[in-house]
């Protein structure tokens, strides 16, 4: 591990085999429009230590209980993904955090599960898909949820699924509609009040918050007209939000969200395993590049430790040398991304 960077990465995903058997049952292969990806706790570590991670808060991924059409069934499903994670970070205290699966549409469900998980088996908090169902977050009916989750000061990492209709043909889900569904979870959670009525709970926003800070004036003014609020108030609301880097470091997005986001608000994010190796570490360099050190020590770690007080100050021990054939893979992985950064960054060292 690169003991320089001890990122704390907010969006990495977790696919236990019987979650991963059970979606296949129902004829479910891909999310998002790129096949179920490989995972294992040891491919995680290894993945963490390519990109300096010290600690992973782990997430379940879309559809996350939303292809069980019986809520019994979703609620056992949430409960099950729920306890596998509690006893995965059990068994890797520093290395592994976890959000709660909660199974969504059902509030009342949701809302018994979140109890369970954070004050139970010590979730570090939520995750919320931002649709279920084509049920966004934010509609009318899911106040049993925010009720429990501003009880508890909850993290709520909000995530996107597949848009309500059909796909477009030729365009993976992943690459633009997921920008956007973040995006209406958002704006929805602003236009109907959530924010102001629940103000104890902190929302996470997922690639760097979908649309969000590009398009956030425009929102506002949208917003504005719609509730007669005051645009400036509204934008308060929108930075409010947290951000993760997720597939978003680049030399576009990241200066956006970084002009747009409060201080403190934007956390270093990988999306793997659904994001693949490369990926994840063209991102990273794009971030150890683009920043200064300031920002970037507060993107890698110290935004999320204020954020998560238990990490704070918890150091991992070195891991064990590994064998040269493992350092040399990584070493040619770390170069390959660099040389892919400078190609399309032309000047960055």
């Amino acid at each position: 591990m690169n003991s320089a960077s001890r990122r704390i990465d907010v969006h990495q995903h977790l696919l236990p085999p019987f979650y991963r058997d059970a979606l296949a049952g129902h004829g479910i292969a891909e999310a998002g429009g790129r096949a179920l990806p490989a995972w294992s706790p040891e491919a995680a570590l290894e993945q963490m230590d390519l990109l300096g991670t010290e600690t992973a808060i782990l997430s379940v991924s879309t559809p996350g209980t939303g292809f069980l059409a019986h809520s019994g069934e979703a609620a056992a499903m949430a409960g099950r993904l729920n306890d596998f994670s509690a006893a995965l970070a059990a068994g890797h205290p520093a290395r592994f955090g976890w959000f709660a699966t909660v199974p969504l549409p059902d509030a009342a469900a949701a809302a018994r599960e979140a109890e369970r998980s954070l004050a139970g088996l010590g979730a570090d908090g939520v995750t919320l898909l931002a649709n279920t169902a084509g049920d966004y977050l934010g509609a009318d009916g899911q106040d049993a949820l925010w009720r429990v989750l501003d009880e508890h000061g909850a993290i709520a990492f909000v995530h996107p699924a597949e848009l309500p209709g059909p796909a477009v043909a030729g365009i993976p889900p992943f690459a633009a509609d997921f920008l956007l569904d973040t995006t209406r979870a958002a704006y929805l959670l602003v236009r109907c009040g959530v924010v102001r009525r629940y103000p104890r709970i902190r929302f996470v926003l997922s690639h760097a918050g979908g649309f969000v800070p590009y398009a956030s004036h425009r929102m506002a003014v949208a917003l504005a007209a719609d509730t007669g609020r005051s645009p400036l108030d509204i934008l308060e609301d929108l930075r409010g939000f947290y951000f993760d880097t997720a597939l978003s470091s680049s030399p576009a997005a990241l200066p956006t969200l970084l002009a747009f986001a409060r201080p403190g608000h934007v956390l270093f994010g990988s999306d793997w395993p659904f994001a693949p190796a490369a990926a994840g570490q063209y991102f990273a360099t794009g971030l150890d590049s683009g920043v200064d050190p300031g920002t970037l020590a507060a993107v890698n770690r110290g935004n999320a430790e204020a954020l998560f007080p238990r990490l704070a100050g918890a150091r991992v021990p070195a891991p064990a040398a590994r064998p040269f054939s493992s350092r040399l893979r990584q070493s040619v992985r770390r170069a390959g991304a660099r040389a892919v950064f400078r190609l399309v960054q032309p000047g960055t060292d």
